[in-house]
């Protein structure tokens, strides 16, 4: 029996808001981005070309509307104009026979082939009234001068315009009385348009107007696909690419062309999957180095538990050397965990620091590492925006180091100094702060670094030939945590060079943003090595 989860079933769907697999083997369809925007851009243009079409029938039949009206207007204002100022041809007198005036009027006059003018002439109560035409054909189903119940209306009314509505069709018209001396209608000019057949060419420009749009909704149809599916390409690129990356390949990446947005999503997904093959190297390298690290202190502590016997002296010797190996073991950890950080933005976090003050600062810390001769060479005035912290740490990892390389009494020097853009500046501190740089180092009198080793110590757990016939104690992570502090900073890097008169001098080279002091400060005064702190 097939149980179900009570949420799923009071709601419906699941957490995510996608309908609940309630059929095994049931799959969601998905609607894919381009039959999307193809969708939205047949809606749109639908719209728009139905928009215009039926604007277009409007205007169309308005134009046919204002027509129709001038033409009833300009009619019945010329048999207005002919009523009163009109004279009989046959006796050269005004008019006084309704029917006379109407038929000379009509005889006169040349009318469109879908307008009728008649005369109306009242005839005895209810019945239709006696009618005067021009001899011609309307090219209408049932003219007006045929259709006596529709000649009754018009006669009849108070208006002098309207519209008749007949099933045979509709009938514009406008008259002009000729009263009986009682005021009663005795006689009417009547202009009579029968618009069908305008009205038809508008719904024919109308259909043939829907058939254009449709003809090019399917253009756009055909162009929208295509382009569309260009647009959305790269698109298709990021997901085949995102569907075939793996921890284990992270080395694909998507072809950049043009300048647009589509672009600039590749070249985002592109440095995005940058940073994870980065992020993914540091962890696996994390995890190796660890691993590597980490395998033989674990083997001689495991080695001395084994063979510890009863012996106390014995046993205090295992335990003086299970607790050396695991101090060395949580000093590798720690420091793995630091270059694991070195990823992160903010390893750093730069802030204005006096140099001449941070110069001195680590010079009092580094002489407690041993029994040398300490010196501070040079102090760099300015500001400069650097971690302080970081820079400590890396500073006395170079003074640590080289202590380990140098006997008692030996000399090192701690320093800092202002570079111009292409070297030292040649009278104090750099005039302006475009391109100027801060040198801090630590110079020893040892040995020095054998050739073949200088490329190779800044790596993680890789130490150079002993300087003085002995293997270093460190787990090989001294020198790549100080390029790493160094490379945290905006360009910086940690530079190897030789010592004038023998051994060896590390530095750290930084491009801060660097504020000179307006003149030289006063000189440092540090408490001698008995009086420190």
């Amino acid at each position: 029996m097939t149980t179900t989860d009570p949420v799923t079933t009071a709601r419906g769907t699941t957490d995510r808001g996608t309908t609940a697999d309630a059929a095994p083997g049931r799959v969601r369809r998905r609607v894919s981005a381009r039959v999307r925007i193809l969708l939205w851009l047949l809606l749109v243009m639908t719209v728009a070309f139905a928009a215009v079409a039926t604007t277009t029938r409007s205007i169309l039949l308005r134009d046919v509307d204002s027509r129709v009206s001038g033409l009833l207007a300009q009619e019945t204002g010329e048999f207005a104009h002919f009523e009163e100022r009109g004279v009989d041809p046959a006796t050269g007198r005004p008019f006084d026979d309704p029917g006379r005036l109407l038929r000379v009027f009509l005889e006169r006059q040349y009318a469109d082939p879908d307008e009728e003018l008649l005369g109306l002439l009242a005839g005895p109560a209810g019945a239709a009234p006696a009618k005067l035409v021009q001899d011609r054909e309307i090219p209408v189903e049932l003219p007006l001068h045929r259709d006596a119940a529709s000649r009754r209306r018009i006669l009849a009314s108070t208006a002098s315009t309207g519209t008749l509505h007949r099933a045979a069709g509709d009938v514009r018209w406008a008259k002009v009385s000729i009263a009986r001396p009682g005021g009663e209608p005795e006689a009417a000019f009547v202009v009579a348009f029968h618009p069908g057949r305008e009205q038809a060419r508008a719904n024919e420009v109308f259909r043939i107007l829907l058939a254009i749009c449709g003809v090019a909704l399917l253009m756009t149809t055909g162009i929208g696909w295509v382009v569309a599916g260009r647009i959305l390409k790269p698109v298709r690129l990021v997901r085949t690419a995102a569907a075939q990356l793996t921890e284990q390949d992270l080395t694909r990446r998507i072809p950049v062309r043009g300048h647009d947005d589509i672009a600039a999503l590749a070249e985002t997904f592109n440095a995005m999957l940058d940073r994870l093959e980065r992020a993914f190297a540091a962890q696996r390298e994390f995890v190796d180095d660890a691993g590597h690290e980490l395998r033989t202190p674990i083997t001689i502590v495991r080695g001395h538990l084994e063979l510890m016997g009863d012996d106390p002296a014995e046993r205090e010797e295992t335990v003086r050397l299970v607790t050396d190996e695991l101090d060395r073991m949580s000093r590798i950890v720690e420091d793995l965990l630091l270059l694991a950080k070195a990823e992160r933005p903010d390893f750093v976090a730069p802030e204005p620091v006096q140099l001449a003050e941070l110069t001195a600062d680590v010079f009092v810390k580094a002489r407690t590492l041993g029994d040398r001769h300490w010196e501070l060479a040079e102090v760099a005035e300015g500001e400069a925006r650097l971690d302080p912290q970081r820079i400590t740490q890396a500073m006395v990892q170079l003074a640590q180091n080289a202590v380990q390389h140098t006997a008692p009494g030996q000399t090192i020097r701690i320093g800092s100094r202002l570079l111009g853009p292409h070297g030292p500046a040649p009278h104090g501190p750099v005039p302006h702060t475009h391109g100027a740089r801060v040198e801090l180092y630590v110079s020893d009198s040892g040995p020095g670094v054998q050739p073949q080793d200088a490329e190779v110590i800044f790596g993680r757990f890789r130490r150079g030939t002993a300087r003085r016939g002995t293997r270093g104690t460190g787990a090989g992570l001294g020198l790549s945590i100080v390029r790493a502090i160094a490379e945290g900073h905006r360009g910086g890097r940690v530079l190897l060079r030789e010592t004038e008169g023998g051994g060896a001098t590390f530095a750290l080279l930084l491009t801060p943003d660097i504020t000179p002091e307006p003149a030289p400060g006063p000189a440092r005064e540090l408490p001698p090595e008995e009086e420190r702190p």
